[in-house]
C-alpha cells in the first residue's frame, strides 16, 4: 500500500506507508497511486461495520433486581391460584381443611406463575424463575416455622416469665397447686449449665483430635473411623443413655449423677463434633500445609500453627452445632441423672436436673401454673442457647486484625482518659501517675512529669 505526494518538479513520487493494523470489523481501503494528494485524496479513515445478527452473542440475562412485571406475576398467580383453589373446594372437590388448602394452592400458584413467566421469556428464564420462588418459598416455611415454634412458647411462658422468683428459686417448697409467685427453675438452668460444660470438656478435645487424625493420617483405620462415627450420628439418644447407664451406673456402681449424664451427652455430641470438624479441617488449602513443611515446619507445627488457625471459625461452628444437639437432650438425662426438685451444684453425687428435663416434668402436670413453668423453662432454654451461640460465635471471629483493631480502640480511649487527668490540673497528678502505670501495656507510657517539685 502506497500513498503519493507533490514533487517540487511537479513530478508524482511514491512514497511507502506503513499498512494499518486493524481487527477484523475495521476496513481500510486503499489508495489509488495516481490520485494527486491536492484533488482531496489520501488516506481514507476506517470504516466500522455493523457486526452481523448471527454472529451476535446471546443477551445477557438478569440476575438481581426486581422489575414490575415479575411482581405483577407474582400477585397474577397467587390471585389465579387462590381463586381456583377455592371454586376447587367449594363447588368441585369434596376435600376440606386447610393443610389440603394450602398445598393446593401452592401447586396451582407455581403452575400460573410459569404460566405467566412463559408469556414474555425463554424456557430456561422459566425454569430459572419456577426454582426460584420454589427455594423462596420453603425458606419461608422454614422461617415462618421458627417463628411460629419461638412466638408460641414465649407467649405461653408470659405468665411465668415476669416473675423474678421464677429465676432465683428451685421447687424443693412449692408444689403443684402453688402461685407463680413462688418456685423457679434455678436448679434447672444451673444442672443445664453443668452437664453441657463437661460434655464440652469431653467432647472439644476428643472431637477435634479425631478430625484432625482422620484428616492428617489417612489410611484403612482412619476409614474404619470414620464409618463409625457416620454410623454413630443416627444412634438414638434413648440408646446413648442405656449404654451410660449399664455400664457406668450398673456396672462401675455409681449413683446417678450430673457426671453420667455429662457421660451420656458427650455420647450425643461426639459424632456430631468430629463430622463437623473433619469437614471443616478438609477445607484448609493444601498450599498452606505445603508452604509450612516447604519452611521447613514439621507436621505438628503444620497442624497447631496453620491448619488450626485457619480453621478457627468453622470448629466454633461444628461445637456450636454439637452445644445445639447435647443441651437438648431429655432421655439420657433422665436414665443417668434422675430427678430432684431442689438445686445440687456437685456434679459427683445426687440426682441432678436439666431444663429438658424440667420441662417435660412440668408439663406432664394437669395444674395450669405448672404447664406455665413448662414454657417458661422452655423461653429459658433458647434464650440460655443464643447466648451461648453468640458467645461461641465471638470467639469464633477474633482474627488477627479484629484484634488489633480492638487494641487500638483499646489505646485510643486510655488515651484519652489520659489527657483529661492531665489537663486537670495538678490535684489529678496522683490519678495520672495511677492510671499511667495501669495502661502501659495498651499505649506508650507518657515522659515523666517534669514540672518543678514544690521546694516545701
Amino acid at each position: 500500500m502506497t500513498d503519493t505526494t507533490q514533487a517540487p518538479s511537479g513530478a508524482t513520487t511514491p512514497l511507502p506507508t506503513v499498512p494499518l493494523r486493524t481487527p477484523s470489523a475495521l476496513i481500510t481501503a486503499p489508495v489509488p497511486a495516481s490520485t494527486p494528494s491536492g484533488a482531496g485524496s489520501g488516506t481514507v479513515l476506517p470504516r466500522l461495520e455493523r457486526e452481523p445478527e448471527h454472529r451476535r452473542g446471546p443477551e445477557e440475562r438478569r440476575t438481581n433486581g426486581v422489575r414490575i412485571s415479575d411482581v405483577l406475576c407474582v400477585v397474577g398467580a397467587a390471585i389465579a391460584s387462590l381463586s381456583v383453589t377455592s371454586i376447587v373446594f367449594t363447588e368441585l372437590a369434596p376435600v376440606s381443611g386447610p393443610i389440603a388448602f394450602v398445598a393446593v394452592a401452592y401447586l396451582l400458584f407455581l403452575v400460573f406463575y410459569a404460566l405467566l413467566v412463559a408469556t414474555n421469556e425463554s424456557g430456561s428464564v422459566v425454569r430459572d424463575r419456577v426454582v426460584s420462588a420454589a427455594v423462596h418459598s420453603l425458606a419461608f416455611v422454614v422461617v415462618a416455622t421458627l417463628v411460629f415454634v419461638v412466638g408460641f412458647s414465649v407467649v405461653r411462658a408470659t405468665d411465668a416469665l415476669p416473675h423474678w422468683n421464677f429465676y432465683t428459686q428451685d421447687m424443693a417448697l412449692t408444689g403443684p397447686l402453688d402461685p407463680m409467685s413462688s418456685g423457679g427453675v434455678l436448679h434447672a438452668i444451673a444442672g443445664s449449665l453443668i452437664q453441657i460444660s463437661i460434655a464440652l470438656v469431653i467432647t472439644v478435645p476428643l472431637g477435634v483430635t479425631t478430625a484432625l487424625f482422620l484428616t492428617e493420617v489417612p489410611g484403612p483405620f482412619s476409614r474404619f473411623v470414620r464409618t463409625i462415627v457416620e454410623a454413630m450420628t443416627a444412634l438414638p439418644s434413648i440408646v446413648a443413655g442405656l449404654f451410660i447407664y449399664a455400664s457406668v451406673i450398673v456396672g462401675l456402681g455409681f449413683d446417678k449423677s450430673g457426671f453420667a449424664a455429662a457421660l451420656a451427652i458427650s455420647v450425643m455430641m461426639l459424632p456430631i463434633m468430629i463430622r463437623s470438624a473433619d469437614v471443616v479441617l478438609r477445607l484448609v488449602p493444601a498450599t498452606l500445609k505445603e508452604a509450612s513443611i516447604g519452611l521447613g515446619a514439621g507436621q505438628w507445627q503444620t497442624v497447631w500453627r496453620v491448619v488450626l488457625p485457619t480453621s478457627r471459625s468453622g470448629l466454633v461452628t461444628a461445637i456450636i452445632l454439637a452445644t445445639a444437639r447435647g443441651i437438648g437432650e431429655t432421655s439420657p438425662v433422665l436414665l443417668t441423672a434422675g430427678f430432684a426438685p431442689d438445686l445440687n451444684l456437685d456434679p459427683t453425687s445426687g440426682p441432678m436436673i436439666s431444663l429438658p428435663l424440667a420441662i417435660f416434668e412440668f408439663v406432664k402436670s394437669p395444674e395450669p401454673n405448672m404447664i406455665a413453668r413448662g414454657f417458661g423453662a422452655a423461653a429459658v432454654l433458647m434464650f440460655l442457647v443464643l447466648v451461648l451461640f453468640v458467645i461461641a460465635r465471638v470467639i469464633g471471629s477474633q482474627t488477627v486484625a479484629t484484634r488489633e483493631r480492638r487494641r487500638e480502640r483499646i489505646a485510643a480511649a486510655w488515651g484519652t482518659v489520659l489527657r483529661g487527668v492531665e489537663a486537670a490540673g495538678p490535684a489529678w497528678r496522683p490519678v495520672g501517675r495511677f492510671v499511667r502505670r495501669n495502661a502501659r501495656r495498651y499505649v506508650h507510657p507518657f515522659p515523666a512529669d517534669v514540672s518543678k517539685k514544690d521546694p516545701s
